[in-house]
């Protein structure tokens, strides 16, 4: 019985592995200008607080404000499995089978996002020659994301039940197993932002601000009903192990009021001996059901830091340069948590969240009066960029953006513009990615117009989509139990959705 109960107990402790924290989650998508053209360092405009600083010192004189909505829909797909090479030929040998995967063992884990408002402004008040600016966006994460049935991560542990459940003598000739899991989080990354540029002549100008950030983040989840199949029943495991505790503890109770009877010392001790090994069988039990008892989550996660900013833009006859400079922002994230069943998110622990800095080169060159086009690319040092576990280290390349675009004025009070943007991850060989915090590389489209609606305001509205790479990631995994070592064969393929649909205007003063 105890090698029994080793295997269960240790499998159990393995199911809640997944981290939540770190990931690659700038946000560049700050105003609706941005949707509808993503190379946006080379332009001058109010979006420019947040994409070309230096160039809104080259705006007309007065106020400028930009109120910007978007909503945005994602999903994330992961679909997995597990294969036991050492069990080929036996049902346990693609254990999702077990519970619903397809002919190949394979199992799709779908989360959905969504932000149904995402919000932001640009500010400048521009002089002769010095600008001041404001901006606030969500520049990080900046939504919910929900997964129904849980991660590959948490099932893969529970869909060894079964096999280990057979081995110890449990058989059955309907083996399966079921859970219901559910993970919610949520993560915003609020930056707010302020600096000053200087106009050096009618062809320079430079930039410095900072930003501080303030990351907000929440998890909820819940591990609940974990059931298998054993001699044909499909039964809550917590109840089996509970029944067969009560079952053992009353063959303790029994033998002990046989001793109580006894007269004769062998008979007694025979029947103490006995009692003792009901007993533990009892403990052990017990033990194990609390392994397979619901597990719930809910943990809160804050931290602020300040990231400095450069810039610097160059015009002359029909070309605009502009360039920034964001440094990374090195800060941590501090649990608050209120339920953690799973051992993992302990109470005030810190974990290294840096925001990867960022430079950003563009221009535009003016082919006709109303007709621009532009180029931009981005670089993220986000190997510099501390995360939870280190897991920076495990990229191989720091990522990469090539955005271009174009605008064109079909009359004074219309502009229409369309761009397009591929972002190449150094992922190397996906041990940086996990199944709660991924990305892959994608290439992005954006088109909408901007439509004069009074003298002093124009109205923005755009759309823009993302199509995202799969990314095909395989790795073994050991797992010892009851003195045995189970190796297992693992895939996941990352994939994402992305879609978003923005209105906002700017104003002149």
């Amino acid at each position: 019985m105890s090698k029994r109960m080793s295997a269960v107990m240790l499998l159990i402790g393995l199911f809640v592995r997944t981290a939540y924290a770190g990931g690659l989650l700038t946000n560049t998508n700050q105003s609706i200008a941005f949707l509808r053209n993503f190379a946006r360092e080379g332009t001058i405009g109010i979006d420019g607080v947040y994409t070309n600083p230096a160039g809104v010192a080259f705006l007309p004189k007065g106020f400028h404000l930009s109120l910007n909505v978007q909503n945005v829909y994602q999903t994330r797909d992961i679909t997995s499995s597990i294969t036991v090479p050492s069990l080929q030929g036996t049902p346990f040998y693609q254990p999702f089978r077990l519970n619903g995967a397809n002919d190949n063992g394979e199992k799709l884990f779908r989360g959905k996002a969504s932000v149904p408002v995402l919000p932001s402004f640009q500010a400048a008040i521009v002089y002769d020659k010095w600008t001041v600016q404001a901006g606030f966006g969500l520049t990080g994460g900046g939504g919910k994301a929900t997964f129904n049935k849980g991660l590959p991560s948490f099932e893969r542990q529970i869909a060894l039940v079964p096999a280990l459940l057979y081995s110890q003598g449990l058989t059955t000739t309907t083996p399966s197993y079921s859970v219901s899991s559910n993970i919610k989080g949520q993560q915003y990354d609020f930056g707010f932002q302020l600096g000053i540029s200087y106009k050096v002549n009618d062809h320079l100008a430079v930039y410095g601000g900072a930003r501080f950030n303030y990351i907000y983040n929440k998890y909820l989840g819940n591990i609940t009903n974990i059931s298998a199949n054993i001699n044909g029943d499909n039964v809550n495991l917590h109840d089996y192990f509970e029944t067969q505790a009560r079952t053992y503890e009353q063959m303790a109770f029994y033998y002990k009021m046989r001793s109580s009877e006894m007269t004769d010392a062998t008979a007694k001790a025979k029947y103490d001996a006995a009692a003792q090994q009901a007993q533990a069988g009892a403990d052990k039990m017990n033990q194990t059901k609390e392994m397979f008892a619901d597990k719930y989550l809910d943990c809160n996660q804050t931290g602020w830091g300040i990231t400095p900013v450069i810039g610097i833009d160059y015009k002359t006859g029909r070309w605009n340069i502009g360039a920034r400079y964001e440094f990374t922002t090195k800060f941590n994230i501090e649990n608050d948590t209120k339920v953690d069943n799973t051992g993992l998110f302990a109470d005030g622990v810190n974990t290294h969240n840096d925001i990867p800095g960022i430079l950003a080169i563009g221009t535009q060159y003016e082919i006709l009066k109303n007709l621009r086009a532009m180029v931009s690319w981005h670089y993220y040092f986000d190997k510099d960029a501390r995360m939870d576990h280190g897991k920076q280290k495990a990229l191989s390349g720091n990522t990469q953006e090539y955005l271009a675009g174009m605008e064109w004025d079909i009359t004074k009070d219309i502009t229409i513009s369309a761009g397009g943007q591929r972002t190449k991850y150094g992922l190397g060989n996906g041990a940086y990615l996990s199944d709660m915090s991924f990305v892959t590389s994608s290439y992005s489209v954006g088109l909408g117009a901007k439509v004069k609606i009074a003298k002093n305001m124009n109205l923005n509205v755009a759309y823009f989509w993302t199509n995202y790479d799969t990314f095909q990631k395989e790795y073994d995994q050991t797992i010892t139990a009851a003195g045995q070592s189970v190796e297992t064969h693992n895939t996941d393929a990352f994939t994402r959705t992305n879609k978003v649909l923005g209105v906002g205007v700017d104003i002149d003063f």
